[in-house]
């Protein structure tokens, strides 16, 4: 199978590991439980706990649940329809704004917190697959459009 047509389905594997991290994080903080995190990187919970963990009130964790559920989404799409134009340029923007996101989070746990989630770091890998996964879908596909 051509690579235009494999990478749709790489997003959703991609995004699904993204719900499932985003879910675990977004559940456990709904309940009041403690996250568990595996040695040497032990900060989940004070990552999750800091002031920068919530975003109007709702912890980051709702925010990734909706990315990664919409990423899915546009994968799905993708891959019934891998040549249309929206859906290329919306996953591969929607991916670069996780990105940035990402770094956000990144800074505010290296400068402001001091403490580092390993499912933040899941997260942010994750996305980061996202974006070169869609970019090149994009790509193969943009050659093959004109």
């Amino acid at each position: 199978m051509k690579k235009q047509f494999c990478v749709p389905y790489a997003l959703l594997a991609l995004a699904l590991v993204g719900i499932a991290v985003a879910f675990y994080d977004a559940y456990q903080l709904y309940n009041g439980q403690a996250l568990w995190c595996p040695p040497p990187i032990n900060g989940c919970n004070e990552v999750a706990n800091s002031p920068y963990a919530r975003i109007y009130n709702l912890p980051v964790g709702y925010f990734g649940v909706v990315y990664y559920l919409y990423m899915f989404g546009l994968a799905a799409l993708l891959a019934f329809d891998p040549f249309s134009r929206g859906l290329r340029f919306a996953a591969l923007a929607y991916s670069a704004l996780g990105v940035c996101f990402s770094i956000y989070f990144m800074y505010l746990q290296i400068a402001f917190i001091h403490a580092f989630c390993i499912y933040c770091l899941v997260s942010a890998v994750t996305t980061l697959l996202l974006f070169i996964a869609a970019l090149t879908h994009f790509r193969a596909t943009n050659a093959l459009t004109r």
